[in-house]
Formats: structure tokens, sequence, C-alpha cells
């Protein structure tokens, strides 16, 4: 089952409007998009709760690790850059952190308020190598901008 990203977006919006606090935001959106398709074996949220420091959030899923550094893995590089990460083989990048030994692939995109400031990153993992596509990120991000577009 591939996700239907017009009907997730409007689910996500339907659950979420006029929801301002990035924790309730964070555990609706993360069961919303696990459950969208088959591919999304970890989904869930790391948060800034300190300096080049992430700390596990919301989830669906085993499992995450409970504290990234912004200068390791996958996570890491996309709350240090601000840039998605489209990583296709795990095993491939440079600093992974295996959470979870099935990963193999992983689309991990920065969370900005509506301030422009990070809040924290959003973190997809399957099983499958090459399991996500510039279309996901793009969608993806696109859910994540209007969800935290009025937290401040």
């Amino acid at each position: 089952m591939r996700v239907d990203y017009s009907t997730l977006s409007q689910t996500i919006h339907a659950l979420t409007e006029g929801e301002t606090d990035p924790v309730a935001l964070m555990a609706t959106i993360a069961c919303e998009v696990h459950h969208a398709d088959d591919r999304f074996d970890w989904t869930g949220f790391y948060r800034v709760t300190g300096p080049g420091v992430l700390k596990i959030g919301p989830y669906q899923g085993g499992h995450g690790c409970l504290v990234i550094a912004f200068d390791r893995g996958v996570c890491g590089a996309a709350a240090r850059t601000g840039e998605i990460q489209l990583v296709d083989d795990v095993d491939a990048f440079p600093g992974h952190i295996a959470c979870a030994t099935s990963t193999r692939s992983e689309l991990v995109l920065p969370v900005w308020d509506g301030a422009e400031k990070l809040l924290g990153v959003f973190d997809i993992d399957s099983n499958q190598p090459a399991a996500f596509d510039a279309r996901d990120a793009e969608q993806l991000a696109d859910i994540l901008r209007s969800s935290f577009a009025s937290v401040k």
C-alpha cells in the first residue's frame, strides 16, 4: 500500500486544526504517517532538547535511540544541516546509528516552527532498501510545514 498524500494531509489537518502544542502535533502526525504506508517501519520525532542534542519524541514502531547528537547519524545530519536526508542504503551512510538492525533506508526531515526555529526532526525508517523518493520527501515536508506553522 502506497500512501495517498492528499488524503493523509487532509486527515492530519482535520485532526490537528487549531493545535499549537508541538508534542500533540508530533504524536498525531507520527501515528497517521506510520499507518499510511507499509514501507514505514519506524516513524517518529526526535526533539531538540539542548544545544546539539536530539531526544526521542512521539513515535510508532519498535524502540528508538533515546539521545542522538547533531554530529551523529542521519537524524543528526538533518538537524545539523537543516536539510532533508534521503538515504537509500543506511549502511553506506557515514556514521549511521543502527537503532534497529532491520533498517535499510531512511528519510529524515527537519521540523521548523512558525518562527523558523528547529524543533527537531521527523524520522521514517524502512526495512526495504531505497524505500523513499523525492516525492515522499516533498509531500511530507509540506505536511510538516503546514502542521507546525502555528507553533511559536
